[in-house]
């Protein structure tokens, strides 16, 4: 690269730097002075340069790039960015890990990230999901719980198959995410060979107020393809940042990966008569009652020009809705809605939105309202503008020509229990039944049986006989590849939740 003669070496101030390998000293020796600005910013800075790991989602790759409309849907929406056919609204997209930390390695089996945030002249919509339909929690006050399981044992600091186990066995509504994790589905070959769904419904109403609920999927138009637990372990040997290379080098050599769109939509009336909780986020909408319908494309074009400043500071969250989009009553949903955005504030700082990959765009006028100050605020800070409403001096008004639509709500302010039902477990069985082949029957009952193993046997006996109210066969086949007695495993799966805890009790 030729050097460009008008580029200076200069300090955060912007004071030229005259020498930048040795430090002011006091004759040859030393000490070092106190009054070396450039030496002394140097290294507060380089103290500094780590921002607090995420929590979940700490190792992740991303892009940016563009969805396109391909259907029309103002009949479901009247979400500008989805109002015509052909238009094209920027997006970034972060892929991630789940558990793992910063460091860990891009083929662990885990769940994956799968974030995505439009751009549009509404101001942001993140669509905040994962490469998998379901989640192992239907309520978030078990969610800091599940997540210390899947990180390390406070005393050795390891990872424990105790702990990892404990939690689920004793958490039945885990079983279909548990199911997915555990196949082959669990080590995505890359983030381009992967779906990503929404997860959460969405409430979408158009320009009437009349709603629907839908469900978002993003299909991989590189198809589908996953490691095996064999080669997945391989390659964290081979190149543990596999997935991150992966889809750097396939956009930087014109390989620009893409994913259709499509949509679930489920009415009100249908949704007051479904025969579960269609915003439990443990269970999908059957395709066969609520089919697929076109959405739009989205395709990644281009790498960020620097890591840290769009992928690690990147902040996405599930509350950031453009009119024409609400939330639902999912439980996981509405509890997320606060905790993302409160985790930013910690992370990044309480003005993360003005970082320029989290930064709306193309909104007409520009972010206007009347919050003010705090560490980092790097725009105007709203001028001599008022920084409070109502006022009398022109600054913007509430716009509520497009409002969210009211929904009826019933029933007494109470922690309710949701008890254990076999819906909890049809469809775990029916995927392994009816959507699995032998082959990937086979490999998901080895990784189960590789990773359950490292549990104490009590664990393995009630986690078994979770497998098996799922299907007898997935059951004792578990059973059998951890040498269990395949009898006990039966009785255990015909007992209540306390009862089979009871039974395996320490």
């Amino acid at each position: 690269m030729k050097k460009d003669e008008n580029r200076r070496f200069t300090t955060d101030h912007g004071n030229v730097v005259e020498n930048d390998l040795t430090s002011q000293t006091a004759g040859e020796r030393g000490p070092v002075l106190m009054q070396d600005v450039h030496l002394t910013e140097k290294l507060a800075h380089f103290t500094r340069e780590r921002i607090p790991e995420r929590v979940v989602h700490a190792k992740g790759a991303g892009a940016f790039g563009y969805f396109e409309v391909t259907n029309d849907l103002s009949e479901h929406t009247c979400a500008n960015f989805l109002s015509e056919v052909g238009k094209r609204t920027e997006v970034f997209a972060r892929f991630s890990t789940v558990g793992g930390e910063k460091g860990s390695a891009d083929t662990e089996r885990d769940p994956r990230g799968f974030a995505v945030k439009f751009y549009t002249e509404d101001g942001n919509f993140d669509m905040v999901g994962n490469n998998t339909p379901v989640f192992f929690i239907r309520d978030a006050m078990k969610f800091p719980d599940f997540i210390h399981t899947q990180k390390r044992d406070p005393e050795t600091n390891l990872k424990d198959a105790d702990m990892f186990w404990d939690f689920l066995s004793l958490t039945p509504e885990s079983i279909h995410q548990v199911t997915i994790l555990f196949s082959d589905r669990g080590t995505p070959w890359g983030h381009r060979h992967m779906n990503g769904y929404g997860g959460h419904a969405y409430m979408w109403y158009n320009e009437k107020g009349d709603y629907v609920w839908a469900k978002l999927h993003f299909k991989t138009d590189q198809g589908i393809r996953n490691f095996t637990g064999e080669k997945a372990d391989e390659m964290r040997g081979i190149d543990p940042d596999f997935s991150t290379r992966d889809l750097f080098e396939a956009i930087e050599g014109g390989d620009y990966p893409s994913w259709s769109v499509e949509a679930q939509i489920m009415t009100p009336q249908q949704a007051r008569e479904f025969p579960f909780n269609p915003f439990d986020v443990t269970k999908v909408w059957p395709h066969g009652d609520f089919p697929m319908i076109p959405v739009g494309k989205m395709v990644l074009n281009r790498n960020p020009e620097n890591y840290f400043a769009d992928v690690e500071q990147a902040a996405f969250s599930p509350g950031n809705l453009p009119a024409g989009m609400g939330p639902s009553y999912d439980k996981m949903f509405q509890a997320r809605i606060f905790a993302y955005p409160d985790t930013h504030r910690h992370r990044l700082g309480p003005n993360y939105h003005l970082i320029p990959v989290n930064r709306p765009r193309g909104v007409e006028g520009g972010v206007q309202n009347y919050q003010r100050d705090g560490a980092m605020r790097t725009d105007g800070n709203g001028g001599g503008g008022p920084n409070y409403w109502p006022n009398s001096f022109g600054a913007p008004d509430p716009d509520g020509s497009r409002p969210v639509p009211p929904v009826d709500v019933k029933g007494s302010a109470w922690r309710h229990t949701v008890e254990l039902a076999d819906a909890d477990f049809v469809q775990a069985g029916d995927l392994y039944r009816k959507v699995m082949d032998d082959t990937a029957r086979k490999h998901l009952v080895d990784n189960i049986v590789g990773h359950l193993g490292g549990a104490v046997e009590r664990i393995q006996l009630r986690q078994a006989a979770l497998f098996w109210k799922a299907d007898e066969d997935y059951g004792r086949r578990v059973a059998e590849g951890l040498g269990l007695d395949a009898d006990r495993v039966r009785e255990l799966a015909a007992m209540g939740p306390e009862e089979r805890a009871q039974a395996t009790a320490e």
